[in-house]
C-alpha cells in the first residue's frame, strides 16, 4: 500500500474514510493523492442565474481546498506525502480514471456522500468505484471506532481460492500486530442434493479441510498478526455468513478478495463481494492487486 487515492467530497463519510486511513499502519512511505471532484452546474439560463451558478462553483472549489487542508492536518507527522487533485466531471468515472492514472494500489472513499438513502445501501458513486476500479478498493463506514479506545477489529474472509489467497498476500504486507484484533473467517455453506435435502458433512469431510486451510492462513499471518483468531461458521449463503459474523463481533473492517470477471478491464464484482459491500455494517476492503498483476512496490 504505497500509492493511495482518497476520494473526498467533504462529507462526514469521506472525512471518516480519511481518518481510518490515517490510523492504518503503513511502515513504508505513503504516497497519497486526495481527489476532489467538483461538478460544474450547467443549465440554459439568464445571465444572472449563470453568474450565481458560477459563484456556487467557485464556493465548492474553495470548500474542496479547505477539506484538503483538514485532511492534510490528519497526517501531520506521518510517513506520508500528500497532494491535492481537483477536477470536474462525473464523480465515479473521474475517481476510477484517476486511480488508473496515478497507478493507485488502493482507492478509499466513504460509503455515502451528501445524499443518504438508506443505512446499508451503497451510494451510486461508491458502487461505481467498487465495481470498476482497476485496483483494491476500501469503502468506509463508521463503526464508532474513532470515538472509543478499543483496538480496531479486522476480519479477513478466507477460503482456499485464488482471490482469497491473493487477499491474504496483500494484507500480510501490513503490520497489524500493534493494537489490532484480527479474525480469519471461513463460511461453510450447507450442501444439498438434487431434491434439496442437506448432505451430511461427515460424507464429504469438508469441515476438516476448511479448518486445515484456516490454520495455514493463520500461520502465513503469524509475522504481522500473531494473535489472529480463526473461525469456521456455517450458513446458507457465504455473503450472509460474513455479514452476520461482522455484526455479531463488532467488526470495523472486512477484507474480501475479488477476482476480475471480465477480460476488457472492467472489474465487475462477484455476487458475494457485492452482497458484503451492500449489507456489511462496517468498512469493506475489496482486494484486487495480486489478481490483476499489480504490486505494491514503490515506484
Amino acid at each position: 500500500m504505497h500509492h493511495v487515492l482518497l476520494a473526498t467530497d467533504g462529507s462526514k463519510a469521506s472525512l471518516q474514510a480519511a481518518r481510518l486511513l490515517a490510523h492504518l499502519p503503513h511502515p513504508d512511505r505513503l504516497d497519497l493523492t486526495v481527489l476532489s471532484v467538483v461538478q460544474r452546474p450547467f443549465i440554459h439560463s439568464s445571465y444572472s442565474t449563470a453568474e450565481l451558478l458560477e459563484k456556487a462553483y467557485r464556493r465548492d472549489k474553495q470548500f474542496a481546498v479547505d477539506t484538503y487542508q483538514t485532511i492534510f492536518a490528519m497526517f501531520d507527522g506521518a510517513n506520508a506525502s500528500l497532494r491535492h487533485e481537483l477536477c470536474d466531471g462525473p464523480v465515479g468515472e473521474k475517481i476510477v480514471e484517476t486511480a488508473a492514472k496515478t497507478n493507485a494500489d488502493l482507492v478509499i472513499l466513504g460509503a455515502k456522500g451528501h445524499s443518504q438513502i438508506g443505512r446499508l445501501l451503497l451510494g451510486s458513486v461508491s458502487d461505481h468505484v467498487a465495481t470498476h476500479a482497476p485496483c483494491s478498493t476500501l469503502v468506509v463506514r463508521a463503526t464508532g471506532l474513532q470515538e472509543s479506545n478499543r483496538p480496531i477489529r479486522v476480519c479477513l474472509a478466507y477460503e482456499n481460492s485464488e482471490s482469497a489467497t491473493a487477499a491474504l498476500e496483500e494484507i500480510s504486507e501490513i503490520p497489524w500486530r500493534t493494537g489490532t484484533e484480527f479474525h480469519l473467517l471461513t463460511v461453510e455453506t450447507y450442501l444439498s442434493d438434487f431434491i434439496g435435502q442437506r448432505i451430511a458433512d461427515e460424507e464429504l469431510n469438508l469441515t476438516a479441510r476448511y479448518e486445515t486451510d484456516l490454520m495455514q492462513a493463520k500461520e502465513r499471518l503469524s509475522d504481522v498478526a500473531p494473535g489472529a483468531q480463526p473461525h469456521l461458521v456455517k450458513a446458507d449463503h457465504i455473503g450472509e455468513g460474513i455479514v452476520s459474523f461482522a455484526e455479531s463481533n463488532g467488526i470495523d473492517l472486512l477484507i474480501i478478495g475479488e477476482t476480475p470477471r471480465s477480460a476488457v478491464n472492467r472489474f465487475l464484482l462477484g455476487s458475494t463481494s457485492r452482497y458484503v459491500l451492500r449489507h456489511a455494517p462496517c468498512s469493506v476492503w475489496v482486494t484486487r492487486n495480486r489478481v490483476t498483476g499489480q504490486t505494491t512496490d514503490a515506484t
